[in-house]
């Protein structure tokens, strides 16, 4: 008894060693020849840098509603509690003005502080670290020209135990691995330029990636991800967000202007469009479209979770939807939802409207959808709110009667859904 006791005890002492290595352990060191793929060698450093903020979005999470830019202190819900951005500027006490270019290195390649404090993976280090290194120093002398403010950083608000920081080297050791970005010698210049783009700066899988219930990206798994109380739908599955069957001009449209022949970006992406993609060079975005374009495509799920309705009510919710429907929505999506362009879009066909998880529908008929204003499209139409007219039974008859119209083929909607989703539209 007592051998296999100490047997399993030394296998449980083994194991957690293994894991306190795994989590701690220094990254690999970066090849030699590691370049970026982004061809932008005659800007200065600066430049470089300034551009490199605007690929990254990084703005939009460390600026606070009418706070200093990149002083930090914006809220970030999560299923976890809410995380609040720390203050990037070059101030001595509140921001990163005592950082070196290898500590922010360190932070973005292996998510740690400057005083090796493991960093929530909220902050894209999973993205980041297949940046490289001249990317890196580009956007820290950047950053030593941003004004420097004062604003101290605030404590996230997390429940336990993901409070407890500690975690974090289990959550590394299973999840993590740090990396540069290598080219694919099977792909050309621009496939790869492209998928630099979308997996490092441009961490578009930080959104648009099914999580398990650590909050790790789960691979096997095709779904999007919730993120900020929206949707973000999968970029693979071509019932969801893939554009494989898309020219390379509509995605680029889409992704510049935040409206296309057949989609509009709202929510969360239509302020990484505002923010971002709108100001991207034209050869990035075409190479981000060239590498979306050749993803290979998947099956998107069936269930989008939520609370089920019982089929005896469908009916009942249906009828009562078009009711609804006629009265408010007609005028501008048409009896049939057809759409009255450019005013409003098609709602029968629209991948949008039937995607498993309703979430997006829902708050888009509660908060109301807004376009961003862009160059290509600078009065954009917008969807009115109706949160503050229709009950929650009446929201989820309304989504229910037209994600089953018109050969939409989408679950219903259940009001229980509608009240957890009334909270404040973020956008």
């Amino acid at each position: 008894m007592k051998r296999a006791f100490w047997g399993l005890f030394g296998v449980a002492l083994a194991g957690a060693a293994l894991m306190l290595w795994l989590g701690l352990r220094p990254p690999p060191a970066p090849p030699l020849d590691a370049r970026s793929p982004l061809s932008l060698t005659a800007d200065s450093a600066v430049e470089r840098g300034r551009y490199l903020a605007t690929l990254g979005n990084c703005r939009a999470c460390h600026t606070a509603p009418q706070g200093a830019d990149y002083a930090g202190g914006r809220a970030i819900p999560t299923p976890f509690g809410t995380f609040y951005a720390p203050n990037i500027t070059p101030d001595p006490v509140a921001g990163i003005g005592t950082w070196s270019a290898d500590d922010f290195w360190r932070a973005l390649h292996d998510g740690r502080s400057a005083d090796g404090t493991l960093l929530y993976p909220v902050f894209p280090y999973t993205n980041y670290t297949r940046m490289t290194r001249d990317d890196s120093d580009a956007l820290w002398a950047w950053l030593q020209t941003v004004p420097a403010a004062p604003d101290p950083n605030r404590d996230h608000d997390l429940r336990f135990p993901f409070d407890q920081r500690l975690l974090l080297v289990g959550w590394r050791a299973l999840f993590f691995r740090a990396g540069v970005f290598e080219a694919d010698p099977a792909q050309d210049a621009v496939w790869n330029r492209g998928a630099y783009l979308v997996q490092g700066p441009g961490h578009c899988s930080a959104c648009h990636a099914a999580r398990n219930a650590l909050g790790a990206p789960s691979p096997a798994t095709p779904a999007g991800g919730l993120v900020l109380n929206w949707y973000a739908p999968s970029l693979t599955a071509l019932a969801e967000a893939g554009v494989q069957h898309w020219s390379a001009a509509d995605i680029v449209t889409v992704m510049r202007d935040g409206k296309g022949p057949t989609a509009s970006t709202l929510g969360p992406m239509a302020e990484v469009v505002f923010e971002s993609l709108q100001h991207w060079r034209d050869d990035d975005l075409q190479a981000m479209a060239h590498y979306l374009r050749r993803l290979p495509p998947t099956v998107a799920p069936a269930d989008g979770g939520g609370v089920r309705v019982p089929n005896r009510v469908v009916p009942e919710m249906q009828a009562r939807g078009e009711n609804l429907y006629r009265q408010h929505c007609a005028d501008c999506h048409g009896e049939g939802g057809e759409g009255r362009t450019p005013a409003a879009p098609p709602l029968a066909g629209n991948r949008a409207v039937q995607l498993a998880s309703p979430v997006n529908a829902v708050r888009v008929v509660l908060h109301g959808g807004y376009p961003p204003g862009t160059a290509g499209n600078p009065q954009p139409f917008g969807m009115p709110p109706y949160g503050f007219q229709f009950s929650d039974q009446e929201v989820a008859d309304v989504l229910t009667f037209v994600r089953g119209a018109w050969g939409n083929a989408a679950a219903p909607v259940s009001p229980e859904d509608v009240r957890r989703l009334r909270g404040s539209p973020l956008w």
